[in-house]
């Protein structure tokens, strides 16, 4: 009767050692936290940084952008891909204890195997996310990728390091980037935007003056008056300009325009665009003088050394008037 029982009871701890023994699919919600510190995450801070560089006022915050997709995607590839082939773990399984092995083996999955299975889920979303779903229902909660690779997502005892520790780190060090960088393109837009009205408040002001200068000049000053003229274009628009001037000094007379109204039809931090409606009087005496009027369209940039100068200049209605 004794031994009976000694036998019963030495089966019984046999097969508690055999059920303890036996592979436990992870479940899951674990697979989906686990998806999600891992993937989710990085993508996230990567789609912030791809809207901030679409959104981007200057060419160096865009290389800042980029610069910090790239390196968090090429985290993502390692943390999913090159770890678990050295460790046996990915940031996000670490926490949830889980790994993906391969079957019958039931040993880690290589780095290989994890490639594969990555580009296989795209089955999985194109069977309308069918197959991220499909663990809930298959006894060994597999996905589609799983069936196709061989493997299965399995829980293992807790790794000896602190994960959770590690994951919270992770997951601070993304909300920092993303605030700093949501901060930088709020400061740049910001100094942008001030630039932009400094320079429409300046161009409404110099703007007509400029033109005025650039277009008038007397029968005894012309010389002097053309020099000014000059000073006051860019080294684009100065050869233009001087082939006019030739022209007119062939014949001097004096030429005055004033600006009766203005408009700013474009404005950025160093260039701008006006119309301008002109009038004025040409000629010297009484019986050749005529009063003129012109409309123009003209385009102005802000030099390094902070000067507006007049870049290109096209005339919309032609200087017309009489005695």
């Amino acid at each position: 009767m004794t031994v009976g029982q000694e036998t019963t009871s030495a089966e019984s701890v046999s097969t508690e050692s055999e059920l303890d023994a036996a592979p436990v699919s992870a479940s899951w919600p674990a697979r989906a936290g686990a998806f999600a510190l891992d993937v989710v995450l990085g993508v996230a801070v990567v789609a912030v940084m791809t809207l901030l560089g679409y959104a981007a006022r200057a060419d160096w915050t865009l290389w800042v952008y980029a610069g910090v997709a790239t390196l968090v995607a090429a985290a993502i590839l390692v943390n999913r891909w090159l770890l678990p082939s050295i460790t046996g773990w990915s940031l996000g399984r670490s926490l949830f204890s889980i790994r993906v092995e391969r079957v019958p083996a039931g040993v880690p999955a290589g780095m290989g195997r994890l490639i594969l299975r990555d580009f296989a889920h795209l089955l999985d979303t194109l069977a309308v996310f069918l197959g991220w779903l499909w663990p809930l229902w298959d006894p060994r909660h597999r996905t589609f990728a799983d069936l196709l690779l061989h493997t299965e997502v399995r829980v293992v005892p807790t790794p000896e390091h602190d994960p959770g520790r590690r994951a919270g780190q992770v997951l601070v060090a993304g909300a920092l980037v993303c605030v700093a960088a949501v901060g930088l393109s709020y400061g740049v837009q910001f100094r942008h935007d001030r630039a932009v009205d400094e320079a429409r408040h300046q161009i409404s002001e110099q703007g007509p003056k400029i033109v005025e200068r650039v277009l008038s000049y007397g029968v005894d000053t012309f010389q002097n008056d053309f020099k000014t003229a000059q000073a006051l274009v860019t080294d684009g628009y100065r050869d233009q300009l001087i082939k006019q001037q030739q022209a007119v000094s062939k014949k001097p007379t004096t030429n005055q325009y004033y600006a009766v109204s203005s408009a700013i039809l474009s404005a950025d931090a160093d260039k701008a665009s006006m119309l301008l409606a002109l009038q004025g009087q040409r000629g010297v005496d009484t019986n050749t003088l005529r009063f003129i009027t012109a409309t123009l369209r003209v385009d102005f940039v802000k030099t390094s050394d902070g000067k507006w100068q007049l870049s290109n200049l096209t005339v919309l209605k032609s200087p017309r008037g009489g005695r």
